[in-house]
């Protein structure tokens, strides 16, 4: 590590520890407050799709989902001469709750990469978002891909984190089952799309997903088709190239795929979603909670491997405010994927789930 490096390390250690209130930095500190509602925040505008998402703060480590779900319709009229007028329940009777895992976001950067970085005057927010970025990437792939919270995590049997924490579809798969279509009446046993499957077209399959939700909800405004851009590459391509005859080949394609609607519901994109699954819901349906007051940090030198570690942890916990605001499909098929036989053609994977 170079002197100027050595310099504005230092003053970096010294700030997070003037933050929060602590001696130093370099010895295992609870991160305060207004810092950690900071740090959240920050991570959550570092990313589109967490920015149109629910990330809230809760004081209890386990408890039932926060935000309000009127489960029911709840208009009426009673003859007060004849009986008494009844309120109703606004908590959603299909809510989820929560219980919040401590989940290790351990980083380092080299010393190397920190001389690089030495020379810009935002070293210390440049350290700062490098970590924050990517403790936002990983909790998106956690909720897509996560099916237990394992005492022990393994990497390598499980690349996607399916073992750091339960996401969100797995919520659906072990609580709400009746809303997840994962078969279909064909040969495959998968659900196969195109002519001859058990849906035409994606736009029918949407369709089809939006009847499994409540009937108060099937016509919300905020309902949107999260899926696979395997799935949609070929209706988007050739949207696209038609699109293409003008002389705004790109403008054009920006614009295709901003406005495209499967099913009658706009097409969301989302970093890390699984192959072969489409989910119905509101964004807003789709929850984080993280424990205040409970994320624990420490930054330590470790010159015996010329790095800067941070260990760093968040009891977090991923939850769906509503089960009836939401469908999933999975185990979806393209039919020109299919060889003779009817099976998956070789190196085409049906989900990206427990790969």
């Amino acid at each position: 590590m170079r002197t100027e490096t050595r310099n504005k390390f230092n003053q970096y250690l010294a700030q997070q520890a003037k933050l929060n209130h602590i001696g130093s930095a370099a010895q295992k500190f609870n991160v305060e407050p207004t810092i950690q509602q900071r740090l959240e925040t920050a991570m959550q505008e570092s990313s589109a799709f967490l920015s149109r998402i629910n990330m809230l703060g809760v004081t209890e480590q386990s408890g039932a989902s926060v935000m309000l779900g009127v489960g029911s319709t709840i208009a009426s009229r009673t003859d007060t001469t004849k009986a008494r007028r009844n309120t109703r329940d606004v908590a959603s009777l299909s809510s989820d709750d929560y219980t919040c895992k401590k989940t290790d976001y351990d980083t380092h950067v080299t010393y190397a990469l920190l001389d690089a970085w030495a020379k810009f005057p935002d070293f210390q927010a440049r350290l700062s978002n490098a970590i924050v970025q990517r403790q936002a990437l990983d909790r998106i792939m956690v909720g897509w891909h996560g099916t237990q919270a394992a005492a022990d995590t393994d990497r390598e049997k499980n690349p996607l984190l399916q073992d750091v924490n339960i996401g969100w579809l797995q919520k659906y798969r072990s609580k709400a089952s009746d809303r997840v279509l994962d078969s279909g009446d064909k040969k495959s046993g998968n659900i196969l799309l195109g002519d001859g499957g058990d849906y035409a077209n994606l736009d029918a399959l949407v369709y089809d997903a939006v009847q499994m939700l409540d009937p108060w909800y099937r016509k919300s405004p905020d309902l949107v088709a999260i899926i696979d851009r395997n799935l949609i590459h070929s209706k988007m391509l050739a949207a696209i190239e038609r699109g293409a005859a003008s002389n705004r080949e790109e403008l054009a394609a920006d614009e295709i795929i901003t406005r495209t609607h499967i099913g009658g519901l706009p097409y969301v994109d989302v970093p890390h979603f699984p192959d072969g699954v489409v989910m119905v819901t509101s964004l807003k349906n789709l929850s984080i909670y993280w424990q205040e007051g409970a994320r624990r940090r420490l930054i330590r030198e470790e010159p015996e491997w010329d790095r800067i570690a941070t260990y760093e942890s968040s009891n977090d916990a991923y939850v769906i405010e509503d089960f009836g605001l939401g469908a999933v499909v999975e185990n979806i098929q393209r039919m020109d994927q299919l060889d003779d036989n009817g099976e998956a053609s070789a190196g085409e994977a049906t989900t990206e789930q427990g790969a």
